[in-house]
């Protein structure tokens, strides 16, 4: 396969899962669905884990005393912005698991606000969705007129 073709073909996958192919007139949600969301999530979840685990491998190996103030600074800033961003990523990994848990009841894919299907492409794209498009749209306008 060509560079070009490899890269394209990479980038379709969703956290190393082909998308969804829906055949006609198959039911929203069914367990073919649940098992491609399902590996979707896993595959996520498993990927901040290495992220995380491969982090503190890296501050264990950094562990040293550098004798610059400014090499020093240096460090901590980007120790900073990476246990920030273990942060956010511990946070959404809670939001995974949730999602899975969703699944094991049959109550994933349906928006929480108003109840209808959040859609199979919504939900590749954010896995973690939990509202549709137009709940979302609306609840961020209101969030941005309370700010």
């Amino acid at each position: 396969m060509p560079p070009a073709s490899k890269k394209k073909a990479a980038e379709e996958l969703i956290h190393g899962v082909k998308p969804y192919k829906a055949k006609r007139g198959e039911e929203y949600m069914n367990p073919a669905q649940e098992d491609h969301f399902r590996a979707i999530l896993r595959a996520w979840r498993q990927e901040l884990y290495d992220d995380t685990t491969r982090t503190v491998h890296n501050m264990q190996d950094e562990a040293a005393n550098l004798p610059d103030p400014n090499d020093r600074a240096s460090q901590e800033t980007d120790r900073s912005l990476e246990l920030r961003t273990r942060d956010r990523e511990r946070k959404l990994i809670k939001k995974i698991d949730e999602s899975l848990d969703m699944i094991d009841a049959h109550e994933y894919g349906y928006c929480e606000t108003c109840g209808v299907e959040i859609g199979i492409r919504r939900l590749e794209a954010r896995p973690t969705a939990t509202q549709c498009i137009d709940c979302k749209t609306l609840s961020e306008i209101r969030e941005k007129q309370l700010a």
